[in-house]
């Protein structure tokens, strides 16, 4: 870039830098965002596809979540990168509604296009988009139903429409039940839900049918020793935050041994300590012991002794689940174990799962962590299903923490379509027109499922506004029938945060890239000329003139 001052180019920016400005700038922006909607729009809904990713390693994953499709595809283009961004945030907020919200996106920079064609400025467009998104999050707030966080019917179909449409489907009923299960489990009195404290294990054999809800924790770890009992039955569970090992000193030392008593003598002195140590574990009357870092053969040979079931190195996450699920603290000294520590659970066993020994710490009463195990035929089954069940059990912690829900099946769309036009053509003025543009895109949800189940999207959308005018606010499309039907009434229900997250974060994510007219974009650097630095001599010759 350079610019003319008295007839001397003056460079601005340094040689290689391109520059893309106004129009090329924002057809290059739209079109990549575009691009990045239409790729995940095929899997909306019941009826959506799936996609099949190949990454630079050849490993291949099958699924028809919208994030998990971004996040695997390699983006290159900043506006395509920001739509994956939209994913990402609904992903980490809400848990579903990822392709919702990036095909909402889409189709609102598809229909600022249409604006700017007929010369509105972006400004109005982005003026008129913001208005519009949050009077939209008023309306949603408005026809939006209370739920009671005890209402298992209603959390069920909850986590079945969250379900429906991957491959979990066909197990829905168990593993909606099951969601439902570890939700009230893992509820804190004050009603806040951190889906940390469900522990989700996947393990390749079986069916879907064959996945189980574990009241306590299942840990993907053997007991330290073979001849430790493999089940304990009323078990007091100690968990350790210390090493079960001989203390190396702090700074270098250097013994001099000039007798061989000596040497026996220190090695003596080694165990006899790690035999002190076990010994505190033994008199607290600990039965099973989970320790976060290492047990050396010594600790093993005395705890085995004593028949207590020992299991090491487990992850702090795990350590802390397993602290909820059993009662217990989590001692950080072996100095200060007192019996207060201990937790308790009605059984601890190894058991071997797809060739696996996994140690299950089940029937604890109250438990405030819980596992599921995921079984399926092969792995990118039940990768899929672990996909499936996260969002599954996101979106009861949704509702049980925010206790609102909509109607799904594009209810709620076509209802705020109705509604945003009628709020548009009071605004009037330019804005009038963006506020259309943006009801008008909201419209792309029950276009979208109706196109990816087979059916006429025209004929359905025409079918579900004559539904909406006439006062049905929750009518949106049944997939199977092909007509509008009662969504509320058919169990397809959505918490009211997905929806709100997705307009909100589409509408954000789409005024930022309306209101760029400028990209500059910096040449990569090349590689060093010349020799090796220094320092460098002793490598193969060559190597510095790449």
């Amino acid at each position: 870039m350079s610019q003319q001052l008295g007839g001397q180019p003056i460079l601005i920016l340094r040689e290689g830098t391109t520059r893309n400005r106004g129009q090329e700038a924002r057809n290059s922006n739209f079109a990549a965002a575009k691009a990045v909607a239409a790729a995940v729009r095929s899997t909306l809904g019941p009826k959506g596809m799936d996609k099949m990713l190949i990454d630079s390693m050849g490993d291949i994953t099958i699924t028809n979540d919208g994030v998990t499709i971004l996040k695997e595809m390699d983006i290159e283009h900043p506006a395509g990168k920001m739509m994956v961004e939209i994913a990402k945030t609904q992903d980490a907020e809400v848990g579903d509604g990822t392709t919702t919200a990036v095909i909402i996106a889409g189709e609102l920079l598809k229909n600022a296009e249409n604006l700017l064609a007929q010369s509105v400025h972006p400004t109005i467009i982005a003026e008129g988009y913001q208005m519009a998104a949050e009077k939209a999050l008023v309306m949603l707030d408005g026809f939006a139903s209370v739920v009671k966080t005890t209402d298992t019917v209603i959390l069920k179909k909850i986590a079945q429409t969250a379900l429906t449409g991957k491959n979990a489907e066909i197990s829905r009923d168990l593993l909606s039940d099951i969601i439902v299960k570890a939700i009230a489990f893992i509820t804190d009195p004050d009603g806040r839900v951190d889906i940390a404290h469900v522990n989700v294990e996947k393990k390749v054999g079986g069916s879907s049918d064959d996945s189980t809800l574990i009241e306590g924790m299942v840990i993907d770890k053997e007991r330290a020793h073979a001849n430790m009992p493999k089940s304990v039955k009323d078990a007091k569970i100690l968990l350790l935050n210390a090493a079960l090992e001989f203390k190396k000193t702090e700074v270098n030392a250097k013994i001099n041994i000039s007798t061989p008593g000596q040497a026996q003598a220190f090695l003596d002195e080694e165990e006899h300590m790690v035999h002190v140590m076990v010994d505190k574990v033994i008199k607290s009357g600990a039965t099973v012991l989970f320790c976060q870092k290492g047990i050396d053969d010594v600790a093993q040979h005395y705890l085995t002794k004593a028949g207590i079931l020992a299991v090491r190195r487990i992850k702090k996450s795990d350590i802390e689940n397993l602290a909820r699920a059993t009662g217990g603290n989590i001692v950080n000294s072996i100095d200060t174990i007192t019996k207060k520590d201990l937790g308790t659970a009605g059984l601890v066993e190894e058991r071997k799962i797809s060739g696996d020994e996994m140690i299950y710490v089940s029937k604890c009463k109250n438990p405030k962590a819980v596992s599921i195990i995921v079984r399926g035929g092969t792995e990118h089954v039940v990768d899929e299903l672990e996909r499936a069940v996260h969002d599954a059990l996101m979106v009861v912690s949704v509702v049980v923490q925010g206790k609102k829900i909509v109607a799904g099946g594009g209810a709620p769309e076509t209802e705020l379509s109705l509604q945003l036009r009628r709020y548009a053509s009071q605004e009037g003025g330019r804005v009038q027109l963006a506020i259309e543009a943006f009801s008008e895109a909201l419209e792309i949800v029950p276009r979208t499922l109706a196109e990816n189940a087979g059916l006429d999207p025209i004929d359905i959308l025409v079918a579900i506004r004559a539904a909406h005018e006439a006062g049905k606010k929750t009518f949106g499309i049944d997939v199977d029938t092909g007509k509008p039907a009662d969504m509320m009434k058919a169990g397809v229900v959505e918490p009211l945060r997905v929806k709100t997250q997705a307009i909100s974060s589409a509408a954000e994510a789409a005024v930022m890239i309306l209101r760029i007219d400028d990209v500059v974009a910096s040449s990569k650097s090349a590689a060093p000329q010349g020799g090796m630095p220094p320092g460098m001599g002793g490598m193969s010759p060559g190597m510095g003139d790449y």
